[in-house]
């Protein structure tokens, strides 16, 4: 990474925005480091002054203060424009999780004042963070997707799932739902009925989408990252590999690297310019080797948390070249630079678990030359020693616990 930044304005700072408790993402810490390198001031709201984020040395200062889904829209706007008074300057406010990029996209007009944003019209974020609503987009621009359904109740549910054939995948179904009232802790695939009854209630309406499953002995998981100017204009696409994920084959990238992939730049590129997106966005796809196309499985309107895997050779990263469009700088088109990510304690979970699956020797579990860490950094150690601390020992205890169930 470039010390200095491929000509980023350090005269404008950023905000790093969240809606929700979950001081494990690491997407925020490394938009802290990318732009802080780059001598850009880095503010961020946290929910304690000791998540790993908080304790970054790029982090000039931290907002203590717990947001979550069930707030009223009015009082996190107020939590933002109090942030902003507190800056004292015009900031470049990064959405790290979809209700901030829907809450700063519906209310941009209020928060002008404070905060540089993304023309994006105001309810594509919404819609592009709520499964049914995006499969609908994916439709109307001729975008491949798996088949899903959103069931009304679980009998609805149930009879989707058998007349499709198990395993299924569950999601929740929309943004600030799936905090608040939650179907799934998280993307699930569901192996048979039984399974299926007990994730679902018995009772009452369902904020759940029903997905069919892409075998992986048939797929190949990729990932597009980009950072749109006005209009749904490209300024960079990336494209990689998810090696691995946790949960297993449902979450999120713990293991990937970079690989170019002009057909699925293109295909990415092309959709968000027919539907006018604008800002950063992170893209998971599915190749299903059956017939030959590339599936769309979410479209989180914000970086995604691997988003340091992209780089360029000038720099660039998705986080990065936002500030630069927003700031009215040009965003350099260099190559990408070889990559590889890895979240180390999720991603030994997930090799573990694919090694006990598969009754074989885990793999990837060693240090490797050019791989960007979710946590540690040489020039940043701290939060990587918070999170081992605050994270490292209740994830493996519940998978030792689960495994041994099994």
């Amino acid at each position: 990474m470039q010390a200095e930044g491929p000509g980023l304005d350090r005269g404008v700072p950023v905000l790093l925005v969240k809606v929700g408790r979950y001081p494990d993402a690491y997407g925020a810490a490394g938009a802290a480091r990318s732009l802080g390198r780059a001598g850009v001031p880095v503010y961020a709201m946290v929910e304690d002054a000791l998540t790993p984020t908080a304790l970054s040395r790029y982090v000039r200062r931290a907002f203590v203060r717990p947001t979550g889904a069930a707030e009223p829209a009015g009082a996190l706007v107020a939590a933002l424009l109090a942030a902003g008074r507190a800056i004292g300057r015009p900031a470049v406010a990064v959405p790290t999780d979809d209700e901030a990029a829907v809450l700063l996209a519906e209310h941009r007009a209020e928060l002008a004042g404070h905060f540089l944003l993304p023309p994006v019209p105001a309810d594509l974020p919404r819609r592009l963070a709520d499964k049914g609503a995006l499969h609908d987009l994916c439709r109307a621009h001729g975008v491949a997707t798996p088949r899903v359904a959103t069931p009304a109740d679980r009998s609805e549910l149930l009879a989707t799932a058998r007349d499709w054939g198990f395993p299924v995948v569950l999601k929740n179904l929309a943004p600030f739902t799936r905090q608040v009232h939650p179907a799934v802790g998280h993307t699930t695939i569901v192996p048979d009925e039984p399974a299926l009854l007990a994730a679902c209630p018995a009772d009452g309406p369902l904020s759940v989408l029903l997905q069919e499953y892409v075998p992986q002995s048939c797929a190949e998981d990729w990932i597009t990252h980009l950072c749109c100017g006005p209009g749904g204009k490209p300024l960079v696409v990336f494209t990689g590999i998810k090696d691995r994920s946790w949960p297993p084959e449902s979450g999120v990238t713990t293991r990937g690297h970079t690989r170019s992939n002009p057909e699925l730049a293109s295909i990415t590129a092309d959709f968000c310019g027919a539907i006018g997106y604008c800002g950063t966005a992170d893209l998971d796809w599915r190749l299903d080797r059956r017939d030959g196309r590339y599936k769309l499985l979410d479209f989180n309107p914000r970086n995604g948390a691997q988003f340091r895997l992209f780089e360029t050779v000038d720099g660039v990263d998705v986080v990065r070249a936002l500030h630069l469009s927003l700031t009215g700088r040009p965003v350099p088109a260099g190559p990408l630079r070889p990559r590889r990510f890895r979240a180390g304690r999720l991603d030994t979970l997930s090799a573990l678990a694919g090694a006990w699956q598969d009754r074989c020797r885990p793999w990837g579990l060693w240090p490797e030359p050019n791989t960007e860490h979710a946590w540690f950094a040489a020039d940043d150690p701290v939060p990587a020693v918070a999170a081992l601390l605050r994270f490292g020992l209740p994830a493996p205890y519940r998978f030792l616990r689960s495994a041994l169930a099994g």
